[in-house]
Formats: structure tokens, C-alpha cells, sequence
């Protein structure tokens, strides 16, 4: 660790790689050590995997987050900063002034040094010429289809397999089950799709199972689009760029997923400014983004990152996504989502947003377990009256007194 600490000075700005790359071994050392004073903690966390609060490493510490994870949450306000951007400009705006960068590497079949799970904002960070921290993994084998990590770009290499966790399962309960099934209807054969994180997004993976020739565009591959590819509904076939090929920023979840990527180069990491860039995405006909929401109003317009004044979460890559699909010939931004929150207590059609995370005209469709309401082209109060449609029943009567 003292090798470690010679390259880390006052003022200086760190940026730790998150979601499933992050060196989570090499932060719990440097939690247990003497640092210098004001570093700036940089991290783009993924909530249930990344759980580092960086104040608590000593009591100058300081954090720059894009998204809210449950540790920054209980962290020193005064020193989390949370900074909303989507993932598109929070690349560009990591292209300048990091001087140190801390990641995670592992070395792939053929004894080739890799970087991976995750590969959001690397280039971006690498292309700075930051002093490089790297956590080398000897328990993990890197994905085929990520980066190569030039050796002599790192300064210190210490090994350590402790690393952030798989993500867990999604549990898909009834309501998840039926959104997956309307959702899945409204996807056609030789489709490219960005899906996120989570019971609805799997509920969809699992019953694409009849489609022929879809495309993966995305942040993230999991376990769904795995079985997909394994079964032959995901090809990359119709794709016009990265014919083939399934691109993804980051890998989340089994030991199974991992396992897998470590022999697949068809599917291919590549950062944000592939996966978001809209330049990139207009090329690929049928581009469909699902995303979810904390709650979306009678306007069309998507709350994603607050709920009762708390920033949950982030505004993260979902608006990238639902522009580039209305760039995209016969794209469809759809936003997936559960009627109620709090047990049914609370409906997520609401009269009005706590938080505009999406504009109203960046969604075409959105979908609750009770239906379909296909919002793009719709004047105002037809709009409201299709969203309406889709509310659980009992809050109804509540939002037509609304309008």
C-alpha cells in the first residue's frame, strides 16, 4: 500500500471506475490508511454494487457523484456533491482534469491484460495521461471483448480479488410479468435494444423468446441477453454498424455471465461515447430504448432519479437513449414501469413530477401492468386521458379531477 500512497498528493482529483469495475479491494485499503488532505473522489456508482462513502476516508475528503447510491446517501452532505448529467456528456466531461485514475484489471484467456466489466468512461480518463492505480484481479478472467490495457500505462499494480459483487437476481413478480409481456409485443423481428436494470427489464428479456435477428445496443448485457444470444434471438444480424457484433458498456450479473464473456469477442465493451452517441444510434434502425421511472405525469414527462425531495438515484444514461431512438428510423422510446409504489399506496401517474429527469417529448410510449398508452403524437389531454388508462385503478377517478 505504500507503493500506493506515493502517487496520491493534496488537491488532487481521483476518479475511481464504478458499477462492476470498481477496485473495491484496493478502496478498502485505502480506507484503512493515512491520506492526504482534499482529494476529490470521482465515481459514477451503480446502487447495490458500488457502496464506498469516500467522506469517510478522512474528514477532507470529498466525492463528485453522477449518481446516488445508498452509502453516498448517508455520507457528509456537505461533502457529496452530486452533479446531474446524462452518461453522453459525463464522458466529455471526464476528459479533463483527473489526476489519478483507479480501476480494475484482470487478464483474459490468452494472458492478455484487459480492463472490464465496465468500460463507461475509461477512454475518456485513460486519454488524459492521469497516474494509473490498477487493482489487478487473479480470481476474475476478463471478457473477450473488452479493452486491452497497455501494462506500461499503470504505475502501481497491486493484486487483490476483492471486487464489487454480482448483481443479484431480479425477483419478477406478477406485475413485472405482465409489463414484460406488453413491452415484448411492441418489439419486432430485426429490433436493436437498450434495456436497464432490474425485474421489468428481465421480465422482458425472458419473453422475446419468439423474435428472429435482434440487435443489442446498449450500457449493460446481463444474464437475459446472455440466454438471447445463447438461443439465438440476439444476432446482430440487421445491424447497419457493429454488424454481428453486441455492444455494451458493462457487464452485470452471474458468475455464469462472466464466465461466458470470457469467450465471447462478438460481444464487444465500448464506452459512452459509442453506447450513448447518438451519431452511432441513428444508424441502427429499430432502435428501441426501455427505461424506468420513479413516476411519470399526466404532461408525459419522467421523474427518474427523486422521490420525496431525496435524489435516489441519477440521471444516468436513460435520456441519451430515448433521443437517439427518435433519431433512429422506426425507433421507439418506451418507459416501462409499475403502477404503484409503496405497497399501492402510491400511484406513479401523477398530475405532476417531483423531478423532470425526461421531457415530454422525449417519450413515446409507456407501460404499466395494466396497459399500453402510446403517448407520441397525442395532443395534451389525449395524452393524459391514455395515461390515465394505464394508473391502477383506484387513483383513476383522483387524476381525471386533475386535468
Amino acid at each position: 500500500m505504500q507503493e500506493v500512497l506515493k502517487y496520491l498528493h493534496s488537491d488532487q482529483r481521483i476518479y475511481v471506475a464504478g458499477s462492476s469495475n470498481e477496485p473495491t479491494g484496493l478502496l478498502r485499503d485505502l480506507a484503512a490508511s493515512a491520506l492526504p488532505e482534499n482529494l476529490e473522489f470521482i465515481q459514477f456508482p451503480l446502487p447495490g454494487l458500488n457502496q464506498t462513502d469516500f467522506t469517510q476516508f478522512n474528514d477532507t475528503a470529498s466525492v463528485t457523484t453522477f449518481f446516488m447510491s445508498s452509502a453516498l446517501a448517508k455520507g457528509d452532505a456537505a461533502r457529496v456533491n452530486y452533479l446531474p448529467m446524462q452518461m453522453r456528456a459525463t464522458y466529455d466531461y471526464l476528459a479533463t482534469n483527473v489526476d489519478v485514475y483507479l480501476l480494475q484489471v484482470a487478464y483474459d484467456q490468452e494472458s492478455r491484460l484487459r480492463v472490464g466489466p465496465n468500460v463507461d468512461f475509461h477512454e475518456s480518463v485513460l486519454a488524459q495521461n492521469p497516474t494509473v492505480i490498477a487493482q489487478l484481479n487473479p480470481s476474475m478472467v476478463a471478457p473477450a471483448g473488452s479493452p486491452l490495457m497497455n501494462p506500461a500505462l499503470i504505475d502501481v499494480m497491486i493484486e487483490n480479488d476483492v471486487s464489487a459483487p454480482a448483481l443479484a437476481p431480479a425477483t419478477i413478480d406478477e406485475a413485472a410479468q405482465e409489463i414484460g409481456r406488453l413491452v415484448a409485443g411492441l418489439i419486432r423481428d430485426g429490433d436493436c435494444l437498450q434495456t436497464g436494470i432490474g425485474a421489468i427489464p428481465a421480465a422482458i428479456l425472458n419473453q422475446l423468446t419468439d423474435k428472429n435477428d435482434l440487435g443489442m445496443h446498449g450500457g449493460l448485457i446481463d444474464d437475459g441477453g446472455m440466454r438471447l444470444i445463447q438461443q439465438g434471438n440476439l444476432t446482430g444480424a440487421q445491424k447497419a454498424i457493429d454488424t454481428g457484433k453486441h455492444i455494451t458498456g458493462m457487464a452485470l450479473g452471474s458468475d455464469e455471465l462472466m464466465q461466458w464473456l470470457a469467450t465471447q469477442r462478438n460481444v464487444v465493451f465500448r464506452g459512452a461515447s459509442h453506447t450513448h452517441e447518438v451519431s452511432a444510434i441513428r444508424q441502427l434502425d429499430g432502435f428501441v430504448s426501455v427505461n424506468s421511472a420513479v413516476e411519470v405525469d399526466l404532461f408525459g414527462q419522467v421523474n427518474a432519479e427523486m422521490a420525496r425531495g431525496r435524489q435516489i438515484s441519477g440521471t444516468g444514461g436513460s435520456v441519451d437513449f430515448m433521443r437517439a431512438a427518435k433519431a433512429s428510423k422506426g425507433g421507439r422510446s418506451i418507459v416501462a414501469m409499475n403502477a404503484t409504489a409503496r405497497g399501492g399506496s402510491v400511484s406513479r401517474i401523477v398530475p405532476k413530477v417531483e423531478m423532470v429527469t425526461a421531457l415530454r417529448t422525449d417519450v413515446d410510449t409507456v407501460v404499466t401492468e395494466y396497459g399500453v398508452a402510446q403517448i407520441k403524437d397525442l395532443p395534451n389531454r389525449a395524452r393524459a386521458e391514455a395515461l390515465i388508462q394505464i394508473a391502477a385503478p383506484q387513483f383513476r377517478d383522483e387524476l381525471l379531477d386533475a386535468l
